[in-house]
């Protein structure tokens, strides 16, 4: 079982605050903006309890799946947390689906669903969980402690870095999808007519700096505040204020807000990740040896900023907090609902095991053969071993055959996994120890946001960024000597990387396959605009632009042997049971010269099966469909209605450049 981190214990909090004093008036008063009881400020019960709903109100709530999970995303509706969670998954190469952000529009518009409504809704009396509302109370806790007695120093301290941790981290979270936003730093009425309420929107320098300033802010009061105890595990920590610092100052830098190639930006970034590297290995933490194991240990040495979730049931006494990333992707056959399907799309960015790159026009039926280890902690592919505890030898299998005389090419009809639409299914996060009661979905795993590797690889591009290319090779280096990659040219299959751009495009593909599904993958395309080719930067990174193209996945077809498709049955499993028409799968003598079960599926992908692209898990009219307007988003209509002193974006209709 978890611990009980300080995201999952608020509604226990507030069921504690009904038994105290004053906590009818506090929960009453926390329902309005106008007014918070002055007791959050000299009781260290109830202050700690207001920092609590800021985590319960940034964080995933119960049964999320952290493959596609996002605030933001749950921002861009007309009611707070409403919106469509995988939006800005399914905007990228990574899963299928269709979209706002992936469609063609006849026009751009902020009436148009494609304008998205992250910034938050129009002022109102009572507040719902948007980005303003939690600056807001944010501002509220910072603005007012110092006016009154009663707490501790230390205790007061690690109460506000906590708050402007998450201040910076909600304005970073709008800055990356609009550029320059307005700023508030002092608690605002609720007239919107009021001119002091009416602020413009800064610049998206103006932006980024008080975005460093407040997580310097925090890293300073953290250092001077009361220390955490083992209870407050995932908790925001020095470690994690210096981490988001550096990522913020790498966006900065990106050809997305630096289209000239500033150099001091990139140095800036640079000088800070290196200190987050630093901070971080001084806190014991760094690159966790185990790399398939470390998202199920409590506190890992990888874990930077994690969200905490526990594997509670609803007919316990604690209160559940359940991780349904495993839920959505163990196979329906093992009592999964496999829901989360890797394209080939990313599995093609995953290196081989000496480092070099995988030749997607190569033999199809080695596509799993001598691949990086992440690559088998990833996915699991027809034929895999994939344990979990009711059953620690279950084999994975996605094949398909042919019906009674039909000709290759045809509907295939006969499938062994009716639910397997790319022919792999996504591992990661997947414990072999897990159970499947209740469907995997009484699920305790944690969710690394910042981890070590992230703060590794923003120190190697902002490396290359400043044209230290062997001081950002030696950091990738460091990625893939933790996870096994074979050294066999001396630089971890690195050797013929050269120029600037080439490292910087190594780089970008070694974050695809380490981050795959953790959601990164949306900003990472946006920050070096490489959905399309038009800034240049597909061409300067060899990388195929996103825009145009279609998420694929795998067929596996049977075949009687080495060079006949097999046609000759629909409802019997080709492969299954000891009288199986062509072999079967679970034999347990093997053919002649093989030894083990690997090389006996390596025989039966060499005999038995034909791997070929299937391009159908996108509909059939259906093309990647990207708008350079969605590198910086606009203001929609509604907001700007009731804020028209909000200056619109260019491309939207307005004249706010996001890049200065």
């Amino acid at each position: 079982m978890k611990n009980l981190q300080p995201n999952k214990q608020f509604i226990i909090v507030l069921t504690s605050l009904v038994l105290s004093a004053c906590s009818t008036e506090f929960i009453e008063e926390k329902k309005n903006f106008q007014k918070v009881d002055v007791e959050i400020y000299q009781d260290e019960f109830l202050a700690t309890s207001f920092v609590d709903n800021m985590y319960y109100s940034m964080l995933p709530d119960n049964n999320a799946n952290m493959t596609t999970w996002s605030r933001a995303a749950l921002d861009n509706s007309d009611v707070a947390g409403r919106g469509s969670v995988d939006l800005f998954n399914k905007a990228t190469d990574e899963v299928s689906g269709r979209v706002d952000l992936n469609q063609e529009w006849s026009d751009i518009s902020p009436l148009n669903n494609h304008c998205i409504k992250s910034i938050g809704q129009p002022v109102a009396t009572n507040p719902q969980n948007n980005a303003y509302t939690r600056i807001r109370y944010c501002n509220l806790y910072i603005n007012n402690v110092d006016k009154y007695t009663g707490l501790d120093e230390d205790f007061v301290n690690q109460i506000k870095g906590q708050l402007y941790f998450w201040r910076a981290w909600q304005y970073f979270e709008l800055f990356r999808l609009y550029g320059g936003i307005p700023l508030v730093t002092t608690e605002l009425g609720l007239t919107v007519d009021t001119p002091s309420n009416q602020t413009p929107r800064s610049t998206s320098e103006e932006t980024v700096n008080q975005i460093v300033a407040d997580l310097e802010m925090a890293q300073e009061l953290l250092k001077a505040g009361r220390p955490y105890t083992a209870a407050d595990l995932g908790r925001i920590t020095v470690e994690a204020a210096a981490a988001l610092k550096g990522r913020v100052l790498l966006t900065w830098a990106s050809p997305l807000f630096n289209r000239t190639d500033d150099q001091a930006r990139w140095q800036r970034a640079y000088d800070a990740n290196l200190e987050a590297y630093n901070v971080c290995l001084a806190a014991g933490k760094g690159l966790d040896p185990d790399w398939k194991n470390m998202w199920f240990k409590d506190d890992s040495m990888e874990a930077i900023f994690s969200f905490g979730f526990n594997d509670f049931t609803s007919n316990t006494t604690g209160i559940a907090k359940n991780n349904y990333t495993e839920h959505h992707s163990r196979a329906v056959t093992q009592g999964g609902n496999e829901g989360i399907i890797p394209t080939t799309n990313i599995m093609d960015a995953f290196p081989m095991a000496d480092g070099t790159s995988f030749d997607r026009n190569g033999n199809l039926n080695h596509f799993y053969r001598n691949r990086d280890p992440r690559f088998y902690h990833t996915f699991a592919y027809n034929g895999s071993v994939w344990p979990y505890k009711e059953n620690s030898n279950y084999k994975h299998w996605t094949y398909s055959w042919y019906p009674l005389t039909a000709e290759p090419g045809k509907p295939i009809l006969g499938t062994n996994n009716p639910q397997s639409v790319t022919g792999v299914n996504l591992r990661k996060f997947t414990n072999d120890n897990s159970s499947n009661t209740n469907n995997f979905r009484n699920n305790g795993t944690n969710y690394m946001e910042i981890r070590f590797a992230e703060v590794v690889l923003n120190l190697a591009e902002s490396a290359v960024g400043i044209n230290e290319l062997a001081l950002g090779k030696s950091y990738l280096q460091q990625i893939r000597a933790r996870v096994g990659t074979q050294n066999l040219d001396g630089a971890y299959g690195l050797s013929n990387v050269v120029s600037r751009d080439e490292h910087f495009s190594v780089i970008i593909n070694e974050r695809t396959a380490e981050f795959a599904y953790e959601n990164k993958r949306f900003h990472d395309l946006r920050r070096w605009l490489l959905y399309n080719d038009d800034f240049g930067t597909c061409s300067r990174l060899n990388v195929d632009p996103i825009e145009g193209s279609r998420r694929k996945g795998y067929y596996i077809i049977a075949k009687s042997d080495a060079n006949t498709i097999y046609e000759m049955g629909f409802a019997r499993d080709p492969f299954k049971g000891t009288s199986a028409p062509i072999i079967n799968r679970d034999a347990t003598s093997y053919p002649a010269g093989v030894n083990s079960y690997e090389e006996y599926v390596d025989y039966l992908y060499d005999n038995h099966f034909e791997v070929m692209v299937r391009d159908n898990i996108d509909p059939t009219d259906f093309t990647f469909k990207w708008y350079n307007e969605y590198y910086f988003f606009g203001i929609y209509d509604k907001l700007l209605a009731t804020a028209p002193y909000l200056e619109q974006t260019q491309g939207w209709g307005g004249t706010f450049d996001p890049t200065k």
